[in-house]
């Protein structure tokens, strides 16, 4: 059945060529807003969301689905709005062009009844869903067959078939989404030429050429989005591994630095509470053998034995405060604490032991607290060893104060003995902390700790610490 037409030929010439100037620019101006629809997710069925769609050849492609963010989004529900009044302003305009070209035919309720039914599927679009089930093709395809129907009837209602266009390729995968627009399109140019007076070149390729350019820039956009939400996704991952990273270095920084704490106050206590507590051991012991033979030499031990109490009690209050060598705490610097520290040593040895000390040189500025504290303790733990094991009789701390560097050095004239390689530990006894906790405080420090010893000549041993290296912060 073919539609009536009305008017001279020129008049249906020119009909035909503004039908055709119509529909070129309905599909231009569709066509923009479909791509924009597109890439904000707004669309005719509400707006949209990208899902992977494989059509029947296993062609995998994105497609973009119609779900319920436009009410969300302020732009894609203007959008949305946008396609619905674009569709049903233009199956308006062709009904009412039919009905005004030709009143009063046969087939006028037919037409009326079908593009009824075209507005009424058109509306349950968003009705039946997001995802390309088969309830929602099936929709697609009577949507599609009742619009054909109608453009076969009255050619006018080609121009339609703009939005019907990013409906389908909304919907279906690439491959049959641009099949559907093929078809749609061959209909448009039928019904033009249908309209036109002979034949008219831009009637047979405008349309083909409008189509591909919509159809185009709507797949570039779609595209674009997608690649945009994978690089987005692919943000989001690095962050995440960031933050997992930076989690996973903070626990091994806070490991690291227990572990670095742990052995601080290892050597702390093995250097100020441990040589204490042996000392008062010996004199006790001392005691208790001459308590009857002595009383005498019985109550000096003793004596000396409650001032070392003393000592380490002021120690281990010093530790529960801040750590810091008692005798440095007592104000006067490493100078006064090492002279100090000489002067309760040959106390305590009551003649068995003379300890001296001498500083040479004058610091151009005051010893890091650090320095001090670590040359301190090294001093302490190798008196320690003095007096436990050389069997000496005299010993000397000399302080040097160079340009760049400090250098303290213990000597004494007891027995002397091997020394081993750094890092070798014997094995016939569980004591020996004395020096790797030395050697750890100068290394932390930057310097070196040199021993020179033989067996009947004594023992130096060195410790020298730059001032111009950055110091450990372990």
């Amino acid at each position: 059945m073919v539609e009536h037409r009305s008017g001279s030929p020129d008049a249906e010439g020119a009909e035909g060529s503004r039908v055709s100037g119509a529909t070129a620019e309905a599909s231009r101006t569709a066509g923009s807003t479909a791509a924009a629809s597109g890439v904000s997710g707004a669309t005719a069925g509400g707006s949209g969301t990208t899902g992977t769609t494989t059509d029947g050849s296993g062609t995998t492609g994105t497609t973009t689905e119609t779900s319920g963010t436009a009410g969300s989004d302020p732009d894609a529900r203007w959008l949305a709005l946008l396609m619905h009044a674009a569709f049903f302003l233009l199956l308006g305009a062709s009904l009412t062009r039919f009905l005004m070209r030709h009143p009063g035919e046969d087939r006028t309720p037919w037409i009326i009844a079908l593009s009824i039914t075209l507005a009424v599927l058109y509306l349950l679009g968003p009705v039946l869903g997001s995802r390309p089930t088969p309830r929602r093709l099936t929709w697609l395809g009577v949507l599609v067959v009742v619009w054909m129907v109608l453009v076969v009837l009255a050619p006018s209602f080609a121009w339609c078939a703009v939005p019907l266009f990013y409906t389908g390729l909304r919907i279906l995968p690439p491959r049959a989404a641009l099949a559907l627009v093929a078809l749609l399109t061959v209909f448009v140019v039928a019904a033009q030429l249908r309209l036109a007076d002979g034949f008219d070149p831009n009637l047979v390729l405008a349309p083909p050429a409008v189509a591909a350019v919509a159809t185009a820039v709507f797949v570039h956009m779609q595209r674009q989005a997608v690649r945009q939400r994978e690089l987005a996704a692919r943000q989001r991952e690095l962050i995440d591994d960031l933050l997992r990273t930076r989690r996973e270095l903070a626990a091994t920084e806070r490991r690291e630095g227990t572990l670095a704490e742990r052995q601080r106050l290892s050597m702390e206590i093995h250097d100020t509470l441990a040589q204490g507590l042996s000392s008062q051991q010996m004199l006790l012991q001392a005691a208790d053998r001459t308590w009857s033979a002595d009383p005498d030499a019985a109550r000096r031990h003793v004596r000396t034995a409650t001032g070392i109490a003393e000592r380490n009690l002021a120690e281990a209050r010093r530790f529960v405060h801040d750590l810091a060598p008692a005798d440095l705490a007592a104000g006067g610097g490493l100078e006064a604490a090492l002279h100090a520290l000489a002067a309760r040593e040959s106390a305590q040895a009551e003649g068995a032991l003379t300890v001296h000390c001498h500083v040479e040189g004058t610091p151009h500025a005051p010893l890091p607290d650090r320095v001090q504290s670590a040359l301190l303790r090294i001093a302490q733990g190798a008196l320690a060893n003095v007096r436990e094991h050389s069997g000496a009789s005299a010993a000397g701390l000399t302080l040097t104060h160079l340009d760049d560097r400090v250098v303290l050095d213990i000597g004494d004239n007891g027995r002397g003995f091997t020394a081993e390689p750094e890092g070798v530990r014997g094995a016939r006894t569980v004591r020996g902390h004395g020096l790797p906790a030395m050697r750890a405080r100068v290394r932390q420090l930057g310097g070196t700790l040199t021993i020179e010893s033989a067996p009947g000549e004594g023992t130096v041993l060195s410790a020298e610490v730059p001032l111009t290296t950055t110091e450990d912060p372990t």
